[in-house]
């Protein structure tokens, strides 16, 4: 009876060293925030002189980054939403000398519009001991189209924003996930003289600016013959998705056969003789019949 000791530490073993696998393989990764489907994502651009086109630095020599225009539709700054497509509007209500400066080095491209998302929501708890993760950024940077002539610009106001983000293992139908790339252009820039999507702007005009955002699932673009459209979680199924639940049928395997052998086994035996535990011959100096019944005396 010696062989249980032995076989319950090796089960023990095994299952510890199935939980190190799954917590090892979750990793750092899994513990920090997530975008959940519709949250908002502020868009924040690099500070630039409107004299220069040149960035403009903190006092800690960092790139100073501010918020984008406020858009009269939300009286807030240019945000995205998580996982959802559509048009989107943001009317600048004026625009005024410096931006208009800033507008002339956008189109001329002397100076990119560039701009960034956080890539993931700020951590909000904190383990005591340890320091909060850097907040991580993915580049934005909008390529703006138009033309410029001596008193005014065309502008093309309507932008193609396409995101890419990176999902994480859950079971709900609208996954949460993390941000891996992105990308804005403008469309159409030189149909000014048929007018739609081009503006003839001078300082003090507002600067109408419409998007059309689009989100893929994977960094990966769509097939020449495919098409990806955002579905969060539902109908995929992921490589994390078949390792969890193999690791989670291997401990629940694990499990149930510790509590077999080491509580259940152990029980049975010491409830019953040895004699009627085998059906070999009437037992042990022949008490019982093989099967756990005694033989009755014959009269």
């Amino acid at each position: 009876m010696t062989f249980l000791p032995l076989q319950l530490r090796l089960l023990v073993l095994v299952a510890a060293s199935l939980v190190a696998t799954a917590l090892a393989a979750a990793g750092h990764e899994n513990s920090l925030p997530s975008y959940h489907y519709g949250a908002p994502i502020r868009v924040e651009c690099m500070n630039r002189s409107s004299e220069t086109g040149e960035h403009i630095e903190n006092a800690q020599h960092e790139i100073q980054w501010i918020p984008f225009p406020v858009c009269n539709e939300t009286n807030q700054p240019l945000e995205f939403h998580y996982g959802i497509e559509g048009e989107q509007n943001c009317t600048i209500a004026m625009v005024s000398d410096p931006f208009f400066h800033l507008l002339e080095f956008y189109i001329h491209n002397d100076a990119p519009l560039s701009c960034r998302l956080p890539a993931r929501p700020a951590p909000h708890v904190q383990v005591v001991g340890e320091k909060l993760p850097e907040q991580e950024y993915i580049p934005l940077v909008f390529a703006l189209a138009g033309t410029l002539q001596l008193s005014h610009m065309h502008i093309s106001t309507h932008l193609n924003v396409l995101l890419h983000s990176t999902p994480k293992h859950h079971i709900q139908p609208r996954d949460s996930g993390v941000l891996d790339s992105g990308t804005a252009y403008s469309t159409s820039p030189l149909t000014h003289l048929e007018g739609s999507a081009t503006r003839r702007l001078v300082i003090g005009d507002p600067l109408p600016l419409s998007f059309s955002v689009r989100w893929f699932p994977t960094p990966a673009l769509p097939k020449v013959a495919g098409k990806v459209e955002w579905s969060g979680m539902g109908g995929h199924i992921y490589a994390s998705t078949v390792f969890y639940s193999l690791v989670s049928f291997c401990a629940g395997v694990v499990v149930a056969a510790v509590y077999f052998f080491g509580s259940v086994l152990p029980r049975r035996l010491r409830g019953r003789g040895l004699g009627g535990a085998t059906p070999l011959g009437y037992g042990m100096n022949g008490v019982g019949n093989g099967w756990g019944y005694q033989k009755r005396a014959m009269d």
